[in-house]
């Protein structure tokens, strides 16, 4: 990060409109009043109307930084900074900054690659993001942290890590499903990349098209059984149904194999959405497994709304990535490294 002098001028030329304080009062007066005119939407069902595309690009982090443990918001000091850093990062020209490492460079004042050794898309191929004062999008815990882990999940996260270290392309099998090109898992929290997803209703059914490699999903909204638990899927099976004007989903079943941060398949998925405005969609999900974590956690994520379509993902295309790994991986092995 720059000096406060240089932060301040990305802030002015990021927001020009602060020269003229005049102008930004009625603009910000306008933007309150569409805001407290805005009635929810619904369906010809009658139910809340979600229909469209949404984006998550917010910059906050899942986890807390250290030393803001106790912070649930930035104050308007820091606030401003972190807008001028945003900027100031967006026009460097350096390697982008996916996921929580936007937020966590801005904090340490480190700017680091994602993939050092062959380095980062530019930043102006990433998503404009989105700037909150929260500190973290876990709300529970109070301390904005994900929970410890069991210690019989610490001995099998421990070993998978030292599996991959030791074999790390034996086979395709070795590697992850995002690199196969089967799946990112759900939920998928990395933000300002392919973050886009379209919800389409029924009266019965919500579908949940998901960008990264174009998952989809589709909920059921009747009474309707779980599928036996012995029948493990990539997503979980799901059954949702309105609360008011929350949609709640609730998912199991999930395959071991399409694990979440170390949770296997025994985890309960609960998820949240309320539209609370013409732009915003509040997506709450909590996850309990006392097979992973010492306590369950939950997150929210604000989605904006985009404009734009859902384009096409198409990953490898062919996964030729894949081929180069392990016919790497087997050129290191015949030269004995």
């Amino acid at each position: 990060m720059g000096t406060d002098k240089s932060m301040t001028t990305n802030l002015l030329r990021m927001c020009p409109g602060a020269l003229l304080p005049v102008a930004a009062l009625l603009l910000a007066t306008a933007v309150i009043a569409q805001e407290n005119d805005w009635q929810l939407s619904y369906t010809i069902d009658g139910q809340p109307d979600f229909q469209g595309v949404w984006a998550n690009n917010s910059i906050t982090p899942l986890q807390r930084a250290e030393g803001f443990e106790t912070r649930e918001l930035l104050n308007d000091d820091e606030y401003a900074r972190l807008r001028a850093g945003v900027a100031e990062i967006a026009q460097g020209g350096g390697d982008a900054q996916f996921g929580d490492g936007f937020f966590n460079a801005l904090v340490t004042g480190t700017v680091q690659s994602y993939d050092p050794s062959t380095g980062n898309y530019d930043q102006t191929w990433m998503s404009d993001r989105n700037l909150e004062k929260r500190t973290s999008l876990i709300n529970d815990p109070p301390n904005g942290r994900l929970p410890d882990y069991t210690a019989a999940a610490q001995v099998r996260i421990d070993a998978r890590v030292q599996w991959i270290e030791e074999h790390p392309a034996d086979s395709w099998t070795d590697r992850p499903l995002s690199e196969r090109c089967i799946t990112y898992g759900m939920p998928y929290l990395l933000a300002g990349y392919n973050s886009y997803f379209h919800i389409v209703q029924s009266r019965d059914h919500v579908v949940i098209v998901q960008e990264m490699i174009h998952d989809v999903r589709i909920i059921p909204l009747v009474e309707k059984p779980h599928l036996d638990e012995r029948i493990r899927l990539w997503h979980g099976d799901s059954r949702g149904y309105w609360d008011g004007n929350t949609l709640v989903i609730e998912t199991k079943n999930f395959a071991d194999v399409s694990e979440l941060m170390g949770a296997q398949g025994n985890r309960l998925f609960t998820e949240k959405f309320t539209r609370t405005a013409q732009d915003n969609l509040q997506y709450e999900f909590t996850i309990d497994d006392e097979e992973t974590w010492t306590n369950p956690w939950t997150a929210r994520i604000n989605y904006s709304r985009s404009v734009d379509p859902i384009f096409e993902y198409a990953c490898h295309e062919g996964n030729y990535g894949l081929f180069g790994i392990l016919s790497g991986h087997r050129a290191q092995e015949r030269a004995g490294e």
